[in-house]
């Protein structure tokens, strides 16, 4: 832990540079879903906020941000990557308290951030364009440019993550970049700008906005001078983020929500497979859009691995974030309440586990046993609905065709996993499901920050991480040089 602890005022926005409080003087509580305690004050900015965040980055695209040589951005995120590294205990203890996720989960959102930033750090200047070909007398050739601004709404479930999948990508393609982070946790948000600013980001490079989403993130997605717009989160508010950036003919990038499944078939490992089934579901309390929220399983195994996930499920522990076990709480009363909804409406009958609770947990905390169903229709609620809490659903199935057609079964299609040593079925599969992402005999591929993630259908479109996330926050121009 680093002996100079980060500092910056969470009451305050970031813009050009400077910590500057919002127009209207008004702030929001941050609370801590562990006790349900207030443990700062966040800005409330609203659309003067933005307007103000928006002028900056335009004079930092028109100005030395915008005139920087590729490897100078590349050297300033590496630079913002190692100060992540030197703060990595500083972020994890105010993630953990501002989201609810176990400290070793914040630590890792932490890495995951510096591991972001030196990425992009190293793709900045290796972005290029290609010759083509053309008639006799002409050289034609193509740049990939940055868009110009670009917007950053990102959610409350992974907010260092999300930042360095989504801004570092725009940094390192030279877009100036407007930054609301969620009301509800945007305390690394805010580190994360106090970190720019040490690196030597030139002002207005990055400027963030806390407030509420209906205020702050409504005047961002509309904002005439925002040329592009990433969000992460539900499908009603991705619907209305796009509608308001179509007013504008602006591009968006969609990562919404998820219902992904895992395929376990007959003679898939399953000592291998079981830490996977299990921790892609509850991670962050399950409040993952990527969350394995469905477990296909063929009927040869079936019985087994409802027996392996019911004796896991029966040792894990939940409790406050600090404490570092294996689930904190949610991450307000809302969310709390909504998965309870879920849990309320099930049949009883079909539950197979669940989670402990440790004793004399804070009143005030959001926290919800993990709970484990089997012999779920693939038609019920718990295999439909993205619950976006710790609640997985074991649905059995008879042969390949049957456990396609459960798995593109859904609105979604973020993630999916198949269990089994047959290459061919494997390479099948991987053609047939309806996915962004496909993994064969793991799920998530540790992070995987070079691989391109997002999905389709109400999974939203675009893609983030690896260069793909580089050429959508870039705009292709083509040159053809006639010369004869």
């Amino acid at each position: 832990m680093t002996s100079t602890p980060l500092w910056y005022p969470t009451d305050k926005c970031f813009v050009s540079g400077e910590w500057v409080a919002p127009k209207g003087a008004e702030t929001l509580p941050a609370t801590d879903p562990s006790t349900g305690r207030e443990i700062a004050r966040i800005a409330r900015g609203r659309a003067a906020d933005i307007d103000a965040a928006v002028a900056a980055a335009e004079s930092a695209r028109d100005g030395n941000w915008g005139r920087m040589p590729a490897f100078e951005r590349g050297r300033i995120l590496a630079r913002m990557g190692q100060i992540v590294l030197d703060h990595v205990e500083d972020l994890a203890q105010i993630e953990a308290q501002d989201v609810g996720k176990p400290l070793t989960q914040a630590r890792n959102d932490a890495l995951a951030l510096a591991r972001y930033l030196e990425f992009y750090a190293g793709a900045a200047d290796k972005v290029m364009g290609e010759t083509i070909p053309y008639l006799q007398g002409y050289t034609v050739y193509t740049l990939r440019e940055p868009h110009g601004v670009t917007g950053h709404i990102v959610p409350w479930n992974y907010p260092m993550q999300i930042i360095g999948r989504s801004v570092g990508a725009a940094l390192a393609m030279g877009n100036a970049c407007v930054l609301k982070p969620a009301e509800e946790a945007c305390l690394t948000a805010l580190a994360f700008a106090d970190i720019a600013r040490e690196a030597g980001l030139p002002a207005g490079a990055l400027n963030v906005v806390p407030g509420l989403g209906e205020e702050a993130g409504a005047a961002l997605s509309s904002h005439p001078g925002i040329q592009h717009i990433s969000f992460t989160g539900s499908v009603a508010t991705g619907a209305l983020i796009q509608t308001a950036a179509a007013q504008n003919i602006v591009p968006v990038t969609l990562e919404l929500g998820g219902k992904s499944p895992q395929l376990v078939f007959d003679d898939a490992d399953l000592d291998t497979a079981l830490p996977f089934l299990v921790n892609a579901g509850i991670q962050n309390a399950g409040q993952t859009c990527s969350a394995s929220s469905r477990i296909l399983v063929q009927r040869g195994v079936y019985e087994r691995v409802c027996q392996m996930m019911a004796a896991r499920y029966r040792e894990l522990v939940v409790a406050p974030a600090l404490d570092d076990r294996d689930v904190g709480p949610l991450i307000s009363a809302r969310q709390k309440e909504i998965v309870e909804g879920f849990l309320k409406a099930a049949d009883p009958a079909r539950i197979l586990a669940r989670a402990h609770l440790v004793d004399n947990l804070p009143e005030g905390g959001h926290y919800v046993a993990p709970a484990l169903y089997g012999g779920v229709d693939p038609d019920d609620p718990l295999a439909q609905a993205e619950i976006f809490g710790p609640v997985q659903a074991l649905i059995p199935f008879e042969d390949e065709e049957d456990a396609v057609r459960i798995a593109n079964g859904t609105q979604y299609g973020l993630v999916a996993s198949v269990w089994t040593h047959d290459g061919a079925r494997q390479l099948r599969l991987a053609k047939r499901l309806r996915a962004g992402q496909v993994f064969i005999n793991n799920y998530g591929a540790g992070g995987g920050v070079e691989l391109p993630f997002g999905g389709v259908g109400k999974s939203g479109h675009g893609r983030e991480k690896g260069f793909e996330a580089l050429y959508g926050f870039s705009v292709l121009k083509t040159v053809a040089a006639r010369h004869g």
